[in-house]
């Protein structure tokens, strides 16, 4: 039943890798004539944020995966500390997800920080003006570049097939 869960995982992981791979080939329209900047733009954004959105549901299916390695069978975790509720904080799979979740450059980390980035507007960008012109912030979002996104990709990758590995071997 797990393997099934491993698929689905498998599959979001690889319908993200795909949408993240066209961003690095151009893109062309009919008769061989490229599409315009805002075109390539809206284009780029709707590949970054599909593949973010995959992530993430790759990460809310892991979480299933893992109640239903532990025979839970209807329950669906949303989070990290609802599986920890249904399956006690006891499990090897707990105990690297909370460490992965407190390290801060960690592929869990990363997609917290997508996710919150994701579920809301962006913020407003203050104008410059002579009396504000003295700070310079840089944008202090998650990283969304491709290189990013494929790492954590990656990451997730490696986590579910090694639980997968763990578990098949039982």
């Amino acid at each position: 039943m797990a393997s099934q869960w491993h698929s689905l995982v498998s599959q979001k992981l690889f319908l993200a890798r795909t949408l993240l791979g066209q961003l690095d080939q151009p893109t062309v329209e009919g008769e061989g004539q490229s599409p315009n900047e805002a075109e390539q733009a809206l284009r780029r954004e709707a590949a970054i944020q599909g593949a973010i959105e995959l992530l993430l549901r790759s990460r809310k299916l892991l979480l299933v995966m893992i109640a239903r390695l532990y025979q839970r069978k209807s329950e669906e975790p949303a989070t990290l500390d609802e599986l920890a509720s249904m399956i006690g904080a006891e499990p090897n799979e707990i105990g690297r997800l909370r460490e992965l979740e407190k390290r801060s450059g960690s592929w869990w980390n990363h997609m917290e920080q997508l996710e919150r980035s994701q579920s809301r507007p962006p913020e407003t960008k203050k104008t410059v003006s002579a009396e504000n012109i003295i700070a310079v912030s840089a944008d202090s979002g998650p990283d969304r570049s491709s290189a990013a996104l494929l790492k954590t990709l990656s990451a997730v990758k490696h986590f579910a097939d090694d639980l997968e590995d763990q578990h098949s071997e039982w």
